[in-house]
């Protein structure tokens, strides 16, 4: 069974999606209507633009998402998968790609999404880090140690690899925590601020209201989320999901069990950069089992 994965925030590179605009009418067609959307060229910012002009929120998330929507329909009848899931920002563009909302919905979501994920980065000044080589059990609990600050479980990337979010001063006591218990690296992230923590409750508020103006319909495969980890096709239960994601820990490498259980023997990434592939194959080795892992990009 072919399961298709999209990732997040961090793939973006100048010159994504380029070719496609260049070689494929669909493509450029979609893209330019993109621009109309946004109320301004983001493309031009996708193909020139510097590393620096791309790490803006408001470019980095509807780029992403671009370049993963507009490839996974460049793959017309290729494209045909029997679950699909995304990471954080890439849970949009799974969506998208198997019909449960449309592509201009899709796009004003993630834009709106964006906006108030950077404003609540504002109001609280927060980041994140990579804890490498300790358990997720052990992560978790010097994460409930820490009893005066904000400090959570955000990414459950791979086993060895998660990402911890909360305030400034949680996470430093956090990174001199995980380190003395043996943490490879405790690695401090250059991000906007404490995505997937109680943090983001105002860009949660915010958002809440737009997607449930949002139509959103049956997708034509499960849809993998990153909340309950499990493969959803129930329009309303992908809404409340979706609403819940912007403060809860995606949970990556469960989501990824979950679609090998449930019958996945091929994943394909889609999108700019192959960070996904990389957490796959790591997810993957202790279950014995021969798994195809590839992108598309």
């Amino acid at each position: 069974m072919k399961a298709f994965v999209f990732p997040g925030q961090g793939s973006q590179f100048t010159g994504m999606a380029k070719d496609l605009y260049e070689n494929m009418p669909m493509a450029k067609d979609l893209l330019e209507k993109a621009n109309d959307i946004l109320g301004f060229r983001i493309t031009d910012i996708m193909f020139e633009g510097s590393a620096e002009d791309l790490k803006q929120t408001k470019v980095t998330q509807p780029a992403v998402f671009l370049h993963s929507v507009v490839l996974a329909k460049s793959l017309g009848e290729k494209f045909q998968p029997d679950m699909v899931a995304g990471h954080s920002l890439g849970e949009f563009s799974a969506l998208v790609a198997s019909g449960a909302m449309s592509f201009e919905d899709g796009l004003v979501l993630v834009s709106k999404r964006a906006q108030a994920m950077q404003k609540a980065c504002e109001m609280n000044p927060s980041t994140m880090a990579a804890i490498l080589g300790l358990p997720d059990e052990k992560v978790e609990e010097l994460c409930a140690s820490i009893k005066d600050e904000i400090v959570v479980p955000a990414n459950y990337n791979c086993p060895g690899q998660l990402v911890i979010s909360g305030t400034n001063a949680g996470i430093d006591k956090a990174c001199e925590l995980m380190t003395e218990a043996g943490a490879k690296r405790a690695l401090k992230l250059v991000v906007g601020g404490a995505f997937h923590s109680p943090l983001m409750e105002p860009a949660k508020v915010e958002l809440e209201a737009a997607i449930q103006a949002t139509q959103f319909k049956s997708p034509k495969c499960p849809v993998f989320q990153n909340v309950t980890t499990k493969g959803e096709t129930d329009p309303e239960v992908i809404k409340s999901n979706l609403i819940k994601q912007l403060t809860a820990p995606v949970k990556w490498t469960q989501s990824v069990l979950n679609m090998i259980n449930a019958g996945a023997t091929e994943f394909t990434e889609v999108g700019p950069g192959a960070v996904l592939q990389g957490m796959i194959k790591k997810i993957i080795k202790d279950t014995g089992k021969e798994i195809i892992v590839a992108g598309v990009n």
